[in-house]
C-alpha cells in the first residue's frame, strides 16, 4: 500500500492559532508542576532518587501529551488535567527506573541511571515509591472522570509492564519476526503516548470515538518514535543521544535493526553477526563498528527509516480524521514533527 508522505516542513511550522495555549506554554506548566511537586526529606534513599530522575533533563512529552489532549477537545481550565499529567511522568520513569536496571543502562538523559549512582536495591524502591506517587496524583483528577481514568491508566500501565517483559523474553529467542517486535515496541512504548493523549481527552468530555482516535494517533507515533530510536541508537551523535551510542548492538538487543538484518543477509553474514552476538566487547573491541558495516552493506537503515515513515503517515491519517477543526490539531502536527524528525 503506497503510504502518504508528509512534509517535515509543513508539519514542524504549522501555523498555531493565536488563541491556542501553545506546547511551549503545556511545557511550561508541567515543568512548573514537576518543581512544586514536594517528596519528603526522609528516607533519603527513598526520595532523593526520585527527585533526581524527575530532575534530569528532558522533554516531558508524555505529561505534556495529556495537557495536549485535553487542549485539542476544548477543555476550558487546563488546571484539571495537571494531576493526570504528573501521573503520566511519575509512572513513566517509574518504568525507566526498572528498565535501567533490567538493561544493564550506565546512562539515562546523559546522566548516570539511578541504579548506577546509587544501587539496585534503591533504585528498585524509589521506583516503586514513584508508582504509588502516580496514583496519589490520580486521585486527585476530577471525581466525575476517575473511573475512565483509572481502567485507561491501568489498562496502559499493564501493557507497559508486559511490553519489557516481552523485551526480556526476545533475549533468549533464536529469532524474532518484525511484527514480532513492532507489537513489543507497542506495548512497551506506544501505549503510554496514546494514553496519556486518552487521558487528557476523557478530561475533556471528548467522544469516546474521538479518545479512540487520539490514543490510535498517540500509539502510532510512538512506534515510530522507537523505530527512530533504534536507528539512532546505532547512528546518533554521542554527545546529544543522551544514552550510549551502540548500546543495543553491545546489549544484543533484538531491534528492528538487527531483526531485519538477520532477515536479509546471507548464510556467510549470519554466521558472522551470530558470532558477534555471541561475542562481547572485550572479545571483539570493534563489535560495533562490525556490526554498522553490517548494517550498511544490507541497506539496513533505509529499510527502518521505512518503516518508521510507514507509522508516521497511519499516526498523520489518524489524526486528520478527529472530529476537530484543523487549526485545533496545529499543536499535535508540530509535536508529532519534531519528534520523528529527530536527528540526534
Amino acid at each position: 500500500m503506497l503510504l502518504r508522505q508528509y512534509s517535515p516542513v509543513i508539519v514542524i511550522f504549522a501555523e498555531i492559532r493565536k488563541d491556542m495555549i501553545t506546547s511551549t506554554t503545556l511545557s511550561q506548566r508541567v515543568q512548573d508542576a514537576l518543581a512544586s511537586a514536594i517528596f519528603p526529606e526522609n528516607p533519603a534513599n527513598m526520595y532523593d532518587p526520585i527527585r533526581y530522575i524527575l530532575t534530569l533533563k528532558g522533554k516531558q512529552i508524555r505529561p505534556v501529551l495529556v495537557l495536549m489532549g485535553a487542549e485539542l477537545f476544548g477543555i476550558q481550565n487546563i488546571e484539571h488535567a495537571i494531576p493526570a499529567s504528573l501521573a503520566i511522568e511519575y509512572f513513566h520513569n517509574f518504568s525507566l527506573i526498572h528498565d535501567d536496571i533490567m538493561d544493564k543502562a550506565p546512562l539515562r538523559r546523559g546522566r548516570q541511571t539511578v541504579h548506577e549512582k546509587w544501587n539496585d536495591n534503591v533504585a528498585i524502591l524509589s521506583g516503586d515509591g514513584l508508582l504509588v506517587k502516580a496514583y496519589e496524583q490520580l486521585a486527585r483528577c476530577p471525581k466525575a472522570h476517575l473511573s475512565e481514568l483509572l481502567t485507561t491508566f491501568n489498562k496502559v500501565a499493564t501493557e507497559v509492564c508486559e511490553g519489557q517483559q516481552l523485551d526480556m523474553d526476545f533475549e533468549s529467542l533464536a529469532s524474532v519476526t518484525d511484527e514480532q517486535y513492532i507489537h513489543m515496541i507497542t506495548l512497551k512504548t506506544s501505549v503510554l503516548l496514546g494514553g496519556a493523549l486518552k487521558l487528557g481527552a476523557i478530561i475533556a468530555d471528548a467522544p469516546v470515538a474521538q479518545q479512540q482516535l487520539i490514543y490510535d494517533f498517540g500509539v502510532y507515533v510512538g512506534v515510530a518514535f522507537q523505530l527512530q530510536d533504534d536507528i539512532l541508537d546505532v547512528y546518533g551523535d554521542p554527545e546529544t543521544f543522551g544514552k550510549q551510542v551502540g548500546g543495543d548492538i553491545m546489549s544484543n538487543k533484538k531491534t528492528f535493526l538487527l531483526i531485519k538484518l538477520l532477515e536479509n543477509a546471507n548464510d556467510e553474514d549470519v554466521r558472522s553477526i551470530q558470532h558477534l552476538i555471541a561475542s562481547d566487547m572485550q572479545q571483539v573491541p570493534n563489535k560495533v563498528q562490525l556490526m554498522k558495516d553490517l548494517y550498511a552493506k544490507y541497506n539496513i537503515k533505509a529499510l527502518a527509516n521505512e518503516k518508521k515513515a510507514q507509522f508516521t503517515s497511519l499516526a498523520f491519517d489518524t489524526l486528520a480524521k478527529i472530529d476537530v477543526s484543523e487549526d485545533r490539531k496545529q499543536q499535535l502536527y508540530h509535536l508529532a514533527g519534531e519528534l520523528l524528525n529527530r536527528i540526534r
